[in-house]
Formats: structure tokens, sequence, C-alpha cells
């Protein structure tokens, strides 16, 4: 593969990963939640059994700092809590509340609808086996922003 096409391939993945967290984000605030991407990014990390705000931040790539800042906005909108770690008397662990599963499941279905896009544009074999690739490229994630 040549230098040129192989950054046109960057190019599309990126704009395609943009278009999909934006389109995401827009059917979840359609449904009644409100909030921004980087919510969904820390959801896939508290689901399903919850996170200290250290795996939060390794995550999502940030310090300690901005995650604790990103759970406490999190709490203050009902999405998620603080409860006590199961294994850790110092840790506290950051759990999804039921209107944060709620939100990860309006996520879902706004996903599915750009997927299905997706599968109008190129056909859905296409939109599989685009899928079966990605997955044998980056089968482990972890699913984050590029800040």
């Amino acid at each position: 593969m040549q230098n040129s096409e192989a950054l046109t391939l960057t190019a599309a993945l990126l704009a395609a990963a943009g278009e999909l967290t934006q389109r995401i984000n827009e059917g979840v605030e359609a449904r009644g939640f409100e909030g921004r991407p980087a919510y969904g990014f820390a959801f896939t990390r508290l689901a399903p059994d919850g996170a200290t705000v250290t795996d939060l931040a390794v995550h999502l790539g940030v310090t300690k700092q901005a995650a604790s800042q990103l759970v406490d906005e999190l709490a203050r909108k009902g999405y998620v809590e603080r409860r006590p770690h199961p294994d850790d008397a110092r840790a506290r662990l950051v759990v999804l509340t039921e209107r944060g599963w709620a939100c990860t499941r309006a996520a879902e279905e706004a996903a599915a609808e750009a997927v299905r896009a997706w599968a109008d544009l190129i056909g859905e074999g296409e939109v599989r086996m685009l899928g079966d690739r990605l997955l044998r490229i980056a089968p482990n994630g972890p699913v984050r922003p590029a800040w």
C-alpha cells in the first residue's frame, strides 16, 4: 500500500469514527438524555461491573483529576453513583444507575440506526465483513476518544 493510500484509509476511518460518535450522541439526545460523547466512552468502561476513577482515567487516557470531574458531572446528572469497593476499603466503585443503563440502551439503539444507514449504502454483508475485519485489527479496544 502506498503512503497516499494509507493516508486516505486512515482519514476515512477517522471520519467514520467521528461521524459515528456524533450520530450516537445525537441519537442519545433525541431520546431525552443530555450529555456529550465523553459520557459514552466512560460508560463503555463502567459497564457492566463499574470501575474506580483510576480505572476510568486509564481507559479514557486522562488524568485522575479529569476522570474524577467527569464522574462528578455524571453523578450530578444521575447517570452514575459511587459505592464502596468490594475488594478495597480505600477505593470507591463508580457504577451506572438505572438512568445510566437507560442512556446506554439509547446509545445502542442510536448505534444500530447508524450501522443500518451504512448497510443501506454498501449492503449488510459488506457491513458485517467490515465489522469482522475491524475486530481482527482492534479486538480489545479500548473504546476511547482520541483527545
